[in-house]
């Protein structure tokens, strides 16, 4: 049955009929535009602190906070670091390990990071991720995501 507004215009009911097409086809568009947009979306910032650089005996013992607080859980994070001394000049390198980090979690790790006084370290190199294993975590994820910071009155954690 026709309505009074549709009688004797068959191009009517075609046109409603292609207009509902293209609203369904941009509708599927946006749906996919969106879900591309998410998945670049980068995941939630891993920070990694240099808190304090404290004398143990001839080394020099790192503390770091290790701040998972918004982020799955990862089972293995294994870090490439260099110590500079004051002038620039590279030192020491050290692989450390830093996992298991629970998710939503914020730990503290020590490690030795040099031997000889804790003043002759001008700043500390996240030179690479060695190993990052976790839910679809891969090296490059985990480099990307890990933001490198220093508390007050340590030396420089960067990048």
């Amino acid at each position: 049955m026709e309505s009074v507004f549709t009688q004797g215009m068959p191009w009517f009911r075609a046109r409603v009929g292609h207009l509902a097409l293209d609203l369904l086809f941009c509708l599927a568009i946006s749906l996919v535009m969106l879900a591309s947009a998410l998945a670049q979306t980068p995941e939630t910032p891993l920070r990694v602190e240099l808190n304090k650089l404290d004398a143990a005996g001839d080394a020099c013992r790192a503390t770091m906070l290790v701040d998972n607080g918004k982020g799955g859980a990862i089972k293995s994070l294994k870090l490439d670091l260099f110590a500079f001394d004051t002038d620039g000049v590279a030192q020491k390198r050290v692989l450390v390990e830093l996992g298991p980090l629970a998710a939503r979690k914020t730990v503290l790790r020590q490690f030795d990071i040099a031997a000889g006084a804790c003043a002759g370290i001008g700043r500390v190199l996240l030179n690479d991720v060695v190993a990052c294993e976790g839910a679809d975590l891969t090296r490059d994820t985990c480099l990307e995501r890990i933001a490198p910071s220093s508390a007050k009155g340590a030396a420089p954690f960067v990048r």
